[in-house]
């Protein structure tokens, strides 16, 4: 899941990243009375770096907070007026990183390796 989820979202996140690189202004939701720019900003730092921490297993608990606040602001706000189909994406990833933050990243990842080998030294 944490693989899957991961590379699925990365793609949105690195869409979002090349943004920044091409010739027309930045437009992308105000969130919260923030520029476009600083909104945008926080949703590749989620969308995109958050997603390379859960994909590579490291710190993954803590990377899925930004996204799952991406993921409700998306379905909620940007959304909001919307039909249902496009919120349940944002919504479905939400659902994934949410267990992500409760079951974390499992036995093959960084924090899996980490947390087997600070066992074995408090044995």
């Amino acid at each position: 899941m944490r693989l899957g989820a991961g590379s699925m979202i990365l793609t949105h996140g690195f869409a979002k990243l090349m943004r920044f690189f091409g010739d027309e202004p930045i437009k992308f939701m105000n969130f919260l009375g923030l520029s476009p720019v600083i909104s945008l900003s926080l949703a590749v730092f989620a969308e995109f770096f958050c997603a390379i921490l859960i994909l590579i297993g490291f710190k993954t608990r803590l990377a899925s907070i930004p996204l799952m606040i991406t993921m409700l602001t998306a379905a909620l706000v940007a959304h909001a007026a919307d039909p249902f189909g496009s919120k349940e994406l944002p919504l479905l990833y939400f659902i994934v990183f949410l267990s992500i933050l409760i079951f974390g990243a499992g036995t093959f990842s960084i924090d899996g390796f980490r947390n087997s080998k600070s066992m074995h030294y408090k044995r």
